[in-house]
């Protein structure tokens, strides 16, 4: 794997990190706070409205635009992948259950097994929450497979495997279990003094939707996580792989 660095074009987007642009896709490294996309309830500035602009270099009669692939939570950092056209974004959307999406996560609490999958039905209610249902007409399926990798000080460190992509998936299915996600005064503790949710989409692993080779990408441990947990015996840096 070869270590990740920021493109050196001249127009740089403020607050993102980009991890590779070529003239189909944009992958980047979205920060905690910042939103993948406005919402009605929401217009402040958002991970598309900075794409979009950056790929426009400043004008604004350029066609150039993002197109939106997924979202990340805002409370939630880590990689985003972008297209830049309607064709790769299909594609990408069409193929989204093969691709391959890990996250660090720290939790409260031992779980026990240390290693296993969380599955359930979910669904959102009118005040914009989401939980777990018997009833199978109203929620989606929805599986998150998790494996323990350090414990301390009552906390645990999570590698997260997200078979399916569910709104607020891993933090109402950990909560659930009785181990909800340090910082998620959502749906954890309301009185929780962490002010940063520690969710971070770590890596991923696609097609890409023209070339047809396989992209790997891995982001470094933020900081937040070391503070928490000490030492985590893992490769920390940045990277990526074309295969």
């Amino acid at each position: 794997m070869s270590t990740v660095k920021k493109s050196a074009g001249k127009y740089q987007p403020r607050g993102l990190t980009v991890l590779h642009e070529d003239r189909d896709i944009i992958v980047v490294e979205k920060p905690c706070g910042l939103l993948t996309i406005g919402t009605d309830r929401d217009k402040t500035r958002t991970v598309h409205t900075i794409l979009n602009e950056y790929v426009r270099k400043g004008d604004p009669r350029s066609r150039n635009r993002i197109y939106i692939v997924h979202r990340l939570d805002r409370e939630t950092s880590g990689i985003l992948i972008l297209a830049k056209s309607e064709v790769a974004k299909d594609y990408l959307q069409g193929h989204w259950q093969e691709t391959n999406k890990h996250y660090l996560t720290i939790v409260y609490g031992s779980l026990e097994p240390q290693a296993g999958t969380i599955s359930s039905y979910l669904a959102e209610n009118s005040a914009y929450k989401v939980y777990s249902t018997a009833d199978r007409s109203v929620g989606k399926l929805s599986h998150t497979e998790y494996s323990v990798l350090k414990e301390s000080k009552g906390l645990t460190l999570l590698d997260i495997h997200l078979l399916t992509g569910r709104k607020h998936q891993i933090r109402v299915h950990l909560s659930e279990k009785g181990h909800p996600v340090v910082g998620d005064r959502k749906y954890g503790r309301l009185n929780d003094a962490h002010g940063t949710l520690a969710l971070h989409a770590r890596s991923i692993s696609f097609t890409h939707p023209v070339s047809g080779k396989l992209l790997n990408f891995k982001t470094a441990i933020p900081d937040l996580f070391t503070r928490l947990v000490g030492r985590i015996d893992a490769v920390s840096e940045a990277s990526y792989s074309i295969a």
